[in-house]
């Protein structure tokens, strides 16, 4: 089997780190992608790490072409800030600023798109609120939103190659803070869904990797939420 060479943005932390860890197993060669070098230490050694702000388009092309012959790229950078609450008091500064998340992802692609192979994957990781907001998730909302339909309308402008989407719910990453922190956090705000209970990094990670390798897959979402959208 030839080895598969796969690009991970966010790939130090939370998903992006189990998907690394996924890939690894799977024989591939990984290059992950990180604004926080400080967090090089939780990778594996047989992964480079590249030092990149996704919003930093003259670094990041550079990357690209480093690594050119790309077969599975997986954007999983959480963009930094996210505004919450309601939008009526929100700053609209900081509501701007959830749309970096978006920005990186569409750099990615439009930047790595000359350097992906003939049958290359990509996968987006967006959210569950993108379909199903509770109150004060707006730029959640409008960012996932966003995501999803740039993934439906650039699938057909990429062909052979592939582009799909992974839209997680509720799951315990350091982004919710302390490990004894987010147990309590996300056992209340899960406690009401099909399945009451945070997902786990590697649950999502599992849900990329099925949209990497399905060749007959492309332009979709796949769900990854405990059952969020029907609770």
């Amino acid at each position: 089997m030839v080895q598969k060479k796969a690009l991970v943005t966010g790939g130090t932390s939370g998903i992006g780190l189990a998907t690394v860890s996924m890939l690894l197993n799977r024989g591939c060669e990984v290059i992950t992608i990180s604004r926080d070098p400080s967090r090089v230490s939780d990778l594996p050694k047989n992964v480079v790490c590249e030092a990149c702000d996704v919003r930093d388009r003259e670094a990041l092309a550079d990357i690209f072409a480093k690594h050119s012959g790309i077969d599975y790229l997986v954007c999983a950078a959480t963009g930094g800030e996210r505004a919450m609450g309601p939008f009526l008091e929100m700053d609209l500064d900081g509501y701007q600023r959830s749309f970096d998340k978006l920005w990186g992802y569409t750099n990615c692609v439009r930047l790595a798109a000359e350097h992906l192979s003939s049958n290359a994957a990509i996968v987006l990781v967006s959210g569950t609120p993108a379909r199903r907001a509770k109150p004060g998730q707006v730029s959640l909302a409008s960012v996932g939103g966003a995501i999803e339909a740039f993934c439906r309308t650039i699938a057909p402008e990429i062909v052979p190659r592939r582009i799909n989407v992974v839209s997680p719910g509720l799951i315990s990453t350091p982004m919710f803070g302390s490990e004894d922190e987010r147990k309590e956090l996300l056992a209340g705000a899960t406690a009401g869904h099909l399945i009451p209970r945070p997902g786990t990094p590697e649950e999502v990670a599992e849900g990329i990797l099925f949209l990497l390798e399905n060749e007959f897959v492309t332009g979709t979402t796949v769900d990854v939420d405990g059952g969020w959208l029907l609770s």
